[in-house]
């Protein structure tokens, strides 16, 4: 199965999520886990992480910092605020009754 690209709302949540689970990372690492925990099913393009991540630091769900990346590189790193666990709590408790509506949807049998 190819790598399907992360729609942009719902790599908020991920984000959001991975921070909690994991704490700071920089951008590149974020990206790389949550593709590693979607079992390389998900795609995170920078094109979209970026945008997203600004998003949340102007929000005040997340804050940066900028530091040294495993490689020795400049790096700027995220971490979740007490604004962004509330954030999360929510939005995973929106996502997780838009996914099960969507698949009642999905599991209804064809009427003859």
């Amino acid at each position: 199965m190819a790598k399907r690209d992360v729609q942009q709302g719902t790599l908020a949540l991920m984000v959001l999520k991975t921070l909690e689970v994991l704490g700071p990372l920089h951008g590149y690492g974020l990206a790389r886990r949550i593709e590693q925990i979607s079992g390389d099913l998900l795609a995170v393009n920078q094109g979209t992480l970026y945008p997203v991540l600004l998003k949340l630091e102007q929000e005040g769900a997340i804050e940066s910092e900028w530091g040294t990346s495993e490689n020795n590189r400049r790096a700027k790193f995220y971490r979740l605020t007490a604004a962004g666990k509330k954030q999360l709590a929510l939005s995973r408790d929106y996502w997780a009754r838009f996914a099960g509506a969507v698949f009642k949807v999905l599991e209804t049998a064809p009427t003859r």
